[in-house]
């Protein structure tokens, strides 16, 4: 040890030695104190913050009956509605947020892609979904799919294997019937938006203007695509789905039917697509050694910072999710994530609002030009994950 640095170590030694155990005792919780100010003010300053949303970013355009573009037209916000009946209860002097639901829904299914430079893939995929779609929940079809087969009935008689049923709701009020898609796109600089407009017009005059087109103008990130989706939708169930057509569309009849099964008294509940099953199979066996390292060490990551319930999720982030109406309130307007990390913070806010959560698994296969860069992304996501733990676990974020 260089001679300076001894007598410096020397006269500390010194210092203490000749301290008393209670200044000593106060200079410790002292220096944690200072220690956990840093670290609040460090998560402040890195925790994201969603930008504000911007008034062309509350429209939408259709296609019309007369295959030409719509104008610009304004879109539905359930959360408009919650916040007046919020206010009024408050001013009755009820505090309990559970008792004041949400505005009835306007159709059964909700459709939201997030779409940032989909122009190649994102017509395939809603082929596939607006096929599903109308086979299994256009009004026409509440007996018989369009290819005239018979559908497989359930253990409940008046439930199909899409998870509609046919009479109506076990209370005994009529479900709403129809379906409609959302597709933002996240600030897309290729032909995205006409992709989905060209692909609603395809559809003829029937199913038009069930296809919803909203751009935003800057890119949010995946997490802030669907948010803004999931404000906007009028389905009893709002489910989002990757562009890229990854995940198979028709177990969305799975999805319904298991989030029926966990749903509480208040109608909330959500159902996970999950991969989970095929580790082990050929598509995941067959990665690079890498990707399924990042992959264990994630869910291991997730298995220590997140809380019990979510932490037993063994795929939080495949990029099929269902929300009954009712359980939205408690999640979309208090998210902040819009990267990758997204997922996790939904789970995370089912989970404070004791929201049942059902783990489905479904059929999924890998799709080419993914634009997910395998190892900066999975580091990006390690470094959300943290940030957004900690900043709940600190009050920065917050369900107020």
């Amino acid at each position: 040890m260089p001679p300076a640095l001894a007598e410096v170590v020397k006269i500390i030694t010194d210092g203490i030695q000749g301290t008393s155990p209670y200044i000593l005792a106060g200079y410790a919780l002292l220096s944690l104190y200072v220690l956990i100010q840093i670290f609040y003010i460090f998560v402040y300053i890195v925790a994201p913050t969603p930008r504000e949303v911007l008034r062309s970013e509350t429209t939408y355009k259709h296609i019309e009956d007369n295959g030409s573009v719509s104008y610009a037209k304004p879109l539905p916000y359930w959360k408009n509605a919650f916040d007046q009946r919020k206010k009024s209860m408050r001013e009755k002097g009820d505090v309990t947020d559970y008792s004041i639901g949400i505005e009835d829904a306007e159709v059964f299914m909700s459709l939201v892609v997030p779409a940032f430079n989909e122009e190649n893939r994102l017509g395939i995929m809603l082929r596939e979904a607006v096929e599903y779609l109308q086979k299994e929940y256009d009004p026409s079809a509440s007996e018989a799919p369009a290819n005239g087969s018979v559908r497989r009935r359930q253990k409940n008689a008046g439930e199909q294997s899409n998870g509609h049923a046919r009479s109506g709701s076990a209370s005994g009020k009529a479900e709403p019937t129809g379906w409609e898609v959302l597709i933002i796109s996240d600030g897309s600089k290729d032909k995205t938006v006409d992709t989905a407009l060209e692909f609603a017009r395809s559809l003829g005059t029937e199913s038009t203007g069930l296809i919803r087109v909203v751009s935003l103008v800057e890119n949010r990130g995946k997490g802030g695509a669907v948010t803004h989706g999931m404000r906007h939708v009028r389905g009893k169930y709002a489910v989002f789905a990757d562009a890229d057509g990854a995940s198979r569309f028709e177990d969305l009849g799975k999805l319904v039917r298991e989030v029926k099964k966990i749903e509480d008294q208040d109608g909330r509940g959500v159902a996970v697509g999950s991969r989970a099953h095929l580790v082990g199979s050929e598509e995941v066996v067959k990665r690079s050694f890498l990707r399924n390292l990042l992959m264990h060490s994630f869910h291991l990551l997730l298995w220590v910072l997140t809380p019990p319930a979510t932490a037993a999720i063994r795929d939080t982030q495949c990029g099929f999710k269902l929300f009954s109406r009712s359980a939205l309130p408690y999640i979309i307007p208090y998210m902040h994530s819009e990267s990758w990390i997204f997922d996790v913070e939904m789970l995370m806010l089912a989970e404070a609002a004791a929201i049942p959560v059902a783990e489905v698994p479904i059929g999924w296969h890998e799709v080419q030009g993914s634009k997910l860069n395998v190892l900066w992304d999975s580091l990006g996501m390690a470094w959300g994950l943290f940030i957004l733990r900690a900043a709940w676990a600190t009050g920065i974020y917050r369900r107020t």
